[in-house]
């Protein structure tokens, strides 16, 4: 991984800063990502001294903006021209509903559509790059959703675990359609189930769980950016380091074509594969 370059969102704590911290030990140039510079220089430096690696750099991003989701793909593509692997591993689990400056529910904003708008900014690099590799950190939760497109944004009816489900079931139509949409270009999508993790995220949604390590949580992630088993496998969905059957609605394939569709719109991009 010497001469890689790799993206994690969210890397301040948890499973992408652990993330970071083992990508970061093999030798490759590490973008971290943070919400906020104080967090974010800490994460660094921690990383740094964890790891030995001075190929490190920090980029600063609110996901649920848009605007700043658009500014960091334009921060990364201006500094690095080649990008060999991202991984969406940001996400949050909101109590309430909540909009962002957007006028769009939080929790579908930040877990699904910034990085459905992210990598799609992001594939020209990607696609330069190739052989490149897309990972997004779904959950086994996603199996739990059903699709209303008239409720996507729980203005009709809201519950943080529906919109958390529909969120990460957003990850596995986004991450096989765009699987589907990339093949002969030798960049690859996949997404995963970390595991319950011991993280803030685990707490505030399940109280009194007792989840695995951030390492074993990072492991499968690490394991798809790294491994050289999964360098021509796309469009699945993993769990433990290993292909298991995603939602019956991942193989919907107008259920997919619209939801990508819908996704585009909110982002404002145009619905065509470019």
């Amino acid at each position: 991984m010497q001469d890689k370059v790799i993206l994690v969102t969210g890397s301040t704590d948890g499973i992408g800063k652990q993330t970071a911290l083992e990508l970061a030990r093999t030798g490759g140039t590490v973008l971290l990502h943070a919400r906020s510079p104080e967090r974010g220089q800490l994460a660094l430096e921690a990383v740094r001294a964890a790891s030995g690696s001075s190929r490190l750099d920090l980029f600063i991003a609110d996901l649920s903006s848009q605007k700043q989701v658009r500014r960091l793909a334009a921060e990364v593509s201006a500094k690095y021209d080649r990008l060999h692997v991202l991984i969406n591993n940001a996400g949050t689990f909101m109590p309430q509903r909540t909009l962002t400056e957007d006028g769009l529910e939080t929790t579908f904003a930040v877990n699904h559509l910034a990085p459905f708008l992210l990598t799609r900014l992001l594939l020209d690099r990607l696609k330069q790059s190739a052989p490149a590799r897309i990972i997004t950190v779904s959950s086994t939760l996603h199996q739990r959703a059903q699709v209303d497109f008239n409720n996507l944004q729980g203005d009709k009816h809201y519950s943080p675990t529906y919109a958390y489900n529909l969120s990460k079931l957003g990850n596995v139509l986004f991450t096989v359609e765009l699987a589907d949409r990339l093949r002969g270009t030798g960049v690859t999508a996949n997404c995963l189930h970390p595991g319950a993790i011991d993280t803030k995220l685990l707490h505030l949604a399940v109280r009194g769980l007792a989840g695995e390590t951030v390492v074993a949580g990072a492991a499968t992630s690490v394991y798809l950016a790294t491994s050289p088993d999964v360098a021509a496998t796309t469009g699945l969905y993993f769990e433990a380091r290993r292909p298991v059957n995603a939602s019956p609605l991942a193989r919907d394939h107008e259920l997919r074509r619209r939801f990508w569709e819908v996704s585009s719109e909110l982002v404002g991009l145009g619905p065509n594969f470019t």
